[in-house]
């Protein structure tokens, strides 16, 4: 199951489902403790750095997630020296949802390096998303997140992807049309997007970079100076 559908279908199990799901989540913890208990001293880094990130995974998912974001934040680390950007970017998404004190700060850090590397697009998209699930309905920042979602589609999504994320993040930026100035027919929304320079990535990425600002403050983990002379073209 992907992030996004994830993301769609969260709060809709209860009663038995949802103990049968949390019985679960318990079994994998353990499961994960299990195998970081039987990793040697000398295992790779990131042997124990894939274990501990669905570790922090399952810890969010049970709402423990002041036990989640230390493992998730060191992680980060161990990810971004390596350069794999979808890890590091999965490491923001649950620093997120484990809802502490730097919550906001992770979904900053999430957003800037899902937008300035490759990171898969489905993630990229869902931490988008929590922006505009974030904002307040009159803000223009969540319209720049939907809109870089829009763009980011085009450019980097696999064909065999591009339609199911594309529908998603055209949805996702007609819902915010909807909800920043009531817009219902194509006409308005067409009058919107030009009204709010959403048709222009120089101008809505700079937009964006001021969100993710605002997010961080002074809080940023990474050297962005150093980081942007690894940054691809696209």
């Amino acid at each position: 199951m992907g992030v996004l559908e994830n993301n769609m279908t969260l709060g809709v199990v209860d009663g038995e489902d949802a103990v049968q799901s949390t019985s679960n989540l318990e079994a994998k913890l353990f499961a994960l403790d299990e195998r970081l208990n039987e990793l040697p001293a000398d295992a790779p880094v990131l042997d124990k750095a894939f274990l501990e990130l669905e570790k922090s995974r399952n810890l969010t998912a049970l709402d423990r997630g002041d036990q989640a974001w230390p493992l998730a934040r060191a992680v980060f680390d161990v990810y971004l020296q390596e350069k794999d950007w979808d890890k590091v970017a999965q490491a923001c998404e649950i620093m997120f949802m484990a809802e502490q004190d730097g919550s906001l700060s992770a979904l900053g850090h999430g957003v800037w390096l899902s937008v300035s590397f490759p990171v898969e697009t489905e993630l990229s998209l869902a931490l988008l998303q929590h922006i505009v699930d974030e904002t307040p309905n009159d803000a223009d920042g969540a319209a720049v997140a939907a809109a870089t979602g829009v763009y980011l589609v085009e450019l980097r999504a696999k064909e065999d992807e591009k339609e199911n994320l594309n529908f998603f993040a055209n949805q996702l930026l007609g819902t915010v049309a909807r909800r920043h100035s009531n817009v219902e027919s194509q006409e308005d929304f067409t009058t919107w997007i030009k009204k709010l320079e959403l048709d222009d990535p120089q101008k809505f990425l700079i937009r964006l970079r001021n969100v993710v600002d605002v997010l961080v403050q002074d809080d940023w983990w990474v050297d962005r100076d150093a980081l942007r002379a690894d940054m691809p073209e696209n």
